[in-house]
């Protein structure tokens, strides 16, 4: 079973026009730490991922999830 942790920092953050430095500085971590976040090279705390969703005002299981979220480009759309 892998350890990994899925997020969507950088769609968020994209969404809202928040730089990495600026949620780094909103959460008091290091700028380079998100970065990490986003890549997966890290995976939160309890305690940041909660702070991280706060700070997007979304369910932690919006920001985060154990398994992939599925990409946008690959859903169908119906007409």
């Amino acid at each position: 079973m892998s350890e990994a942790v899925h997020n969507r920092i950088a769609l968020l953050r994209a969404e809202q026009g928040v730089t990495r430095r600026q949620l780094a500085d909103a959460l008091g971590v290091h700028y380079q730490t998100i970065g990490y976040l986003e890549r997966g090279e890290y995976s939160p705390s309890l305690h940041l991922a909660l702070r991280i969703a706060a700070f997007f005002e979304l369910p932690v299981e919006i920001v985060f999830s154990i398994e992939p979220f599925p990409r946008i480009s690959d859903r169908t759309h119906t007409a």
